[in-house]
């Protein structure tokens, strides 16, 4: 439990991670996944209950701990004075490693994070996709057991993305437990093993993304748009077309087993939309099922 004053940020979560798995946090702004992040990384400790990382106490055990993490925070704070090279060697005497074993450490980084033929370069040039890469490869100079990732690809193009992505699953092939965050559905689906979905301060669902688009969700979604009308008057037409119908500003979702013998339905009561689109349920579905679909600011 986290209480900054009379608000609780995070309420009595009970969650175990394993090692060598990824495991996310998912929710919308507030949720908690910040402030269960920062206990985690034991730079807030927690108000109540009990926490072990690694198997230690960070009440009394806060140094072995950090000593034994890497963190990659949302934001990069690369020191943009200090080459590529140098922020990994500058990072990792902060660890007691020797001057000769901090460039062999940064070498073999460099080579992982595909940025050795940026070695000699300031941070500033450097895209945006390269920083992340750095900022991650700075977080693994300690060969940490369990790295945190906050946000791990925000502001990405989709080609960067993929590519962080591809670092990350060779980070766990090397038997590494990572722990992120993300608001992107399609990261959380192709990155963890498991994850939970919190909603103010608490965990409301638990499990691998397949088990909870089977529990949350249907197999298929039905995505219905007509055009200028105003969508409420079809809701009451669509009653039955499916197990869930779900109204959006532009389109109408219907919830599954079959999309295509839905759609067929939809045409067998006479309503004609402007486009049909049939897809996979996805972990989105389930998130905005569990939290809703108003914005949190």
């Amino acid at each position: 439990m986290k209480r900054f004053g009379d608000f609780t940020a995070v309420d009595g979560i009970d969650l175990e991670v394993a090692p060598g798995e990824a495991f996310g946090f998912l929710g919308p702004n507030g949720a908690g996944k910040s402030s269960t992040m920062r206990m985690v990384a034991c730079v807030s400790l927690p108000s109540a209950g009990e926490l072990r990382i690694l198997g230690l106490d960070p009440v009394k055990d806060g140094p072995r701990i950090r000593s034994r993490l890497g963190v990659c925070p949302q934001l990069d704070n690369l020191d943009p004075d200090l080459t590529v090279r140098e922020n990994l060697t500058t990072y990792a005497r902060y660890f007691g490693i020797s001057r000769a074993q901090a460039r062999e450490k940064a070498q073999e980084m460099l080579e992982f994070a595909q940025l050795t033929d940026k070695a000699s370069s300031k941070v500033e040039p450097l895209s945006g996709g390269m920083k992340r890469r750095l900022t991650i490869a700075r977080a693994m100079i300690n060969d940490p057991d369990l790295v945190l990732l906050d946000e791990p690809t925000t502001g990405l193009d989709p080609q960067a993305r993929h590519l962080l992505w591809e670092r990350l699953f060779r980070l766990k092939q090397r038997g590494k437990t990572l722990v992120l965050t993300t608001h992107y559905m399609d990261e959380a689906e192709q990155l963890c093993d498991r994850l939970v979905v919190m909603d103010g301060g608490r965990i409301v669902a638990e499990g691998s993304p397949r088990d909870l688009i089977a529990e949350y969700s249907s197999p298929e979604v039905v995505e219905l748009r007509f055009g200028d009308e105003a969508l409420s008057g079809f809701v009451g037409k669509l009653g039955g077309v499916g197990d869930r119908v779900d109204v959006l500003p532009d389109r109408i979702l219907l919830y599954a087993k079959d999309g295509d013998a839905a759609v067929s339905e939809v045409h067998r009561r006479e309503l004609v939309p402007s486009s049909v689109l049939v897809r996979r349920s996805s972990l989105e579905d389930v998130f905005l099922h569990l939290t809703g679909r108003t914005l949190v600011d």
